[in-house]
């Protein structure tokens, strides 16, 4: 039904802070907020994060709309769960679809608007893209096969992925260092670029070990049947 009641795995830096965060503003929604109208403000900030990222070509502040809007898609994105629970009024299968189906379209939003922007080649972004929505459907797998649904990877996850985003827009607009260009290969990147290869390398490394490990696991698990004629 959902699997809304799979084991949630949260682990990243930030987690326990951002829970007391999140329950403390639950709390205090007015009472004609509901779980949709946060989960389409969520959307709203991930198209508001775009259209800041490419309006940045030409006057490179508007990266602040940016970090507004990944603010706000924090806000819609996070507080949608946790309203339903404080209030005792979940849908695990409504719920459950709304917000994973929708999850696309904001994160596609954000690495599209990620290429879009001064601060990144769009080749760079969708390589970016790809990483994520691998430890996505991994986690996916995971929640059918083993009743574990992974928020985190790590120290990581989603709330320290759109900081990290917010810390670099204030870089790029205020330290010239940031925009500097590189030859790589006949080809031009910039210091995020750079980074954001690095980090998405390190993304697919943890798909790997990963996926040896639970290999392993489910190996053991469900173990190899010798065919007899």
């Amino acid at each position: 039904m959902g699997k809304e009641k799979s084991e949630r795995i949260q682990t990243s830096f930030l987690n326990s802070a951002e829970k007391k965060a999140l329950v403390w503003l639950a709390g205090r929604q007015p009472k004609w907020m509901t779980s949709d109208i946060l989960t389409y403000i969520g959307v709203f900030g991930s198209v508001l994060f775009a259209v800041g990222c490419f309006l940045a070509n030409s006057n490179v502040f508007y990266l602040w709309m940016a970090s507004l809007g990944l603010v706000i898609h924090w806000y819609g994105d996070s507080m949608d769960g946790t309203l339903a629970r404080v209030r005792n009024t979940q849908r695990p299968v409504y719920g459950f679809f709304i917000d994973h189906t929708l999850d696309v379209v904001t994160t596609a939003l954000i690495f599209i608007g990620v290429g879009c922007s001064p601060m990144f080649r769009m080749d760079v972004a969708l390589f970016a893209f790809s990483g994520y929505l691998g430890l996505s459907i991994y986690t996916y797998i995971g929640m059918i096969l083993k009743d574990e649904f992974r928020l985190t990877y790590g120290k990581l996850g989603p709330t320290e992925f759109r900081l990290l985003l917010i810390l670099m827009c204030i870089l790029y607009m205020y330290t010239p260092w940031s925009q500097y260009t590189y030859e790589i290969g006949g080809m031009q990147f910039g210091l995020f670029d750079i980074l954001g290869g690095i980090i998405t390398t390190i993304l697919y490394l943890i798909y790997l070990i990963q996926f040896v490990k639970d290999r392993r696991y489910f190996a053991e698990k469900d173990p190899f049947k010798p065919y007899s004629s």
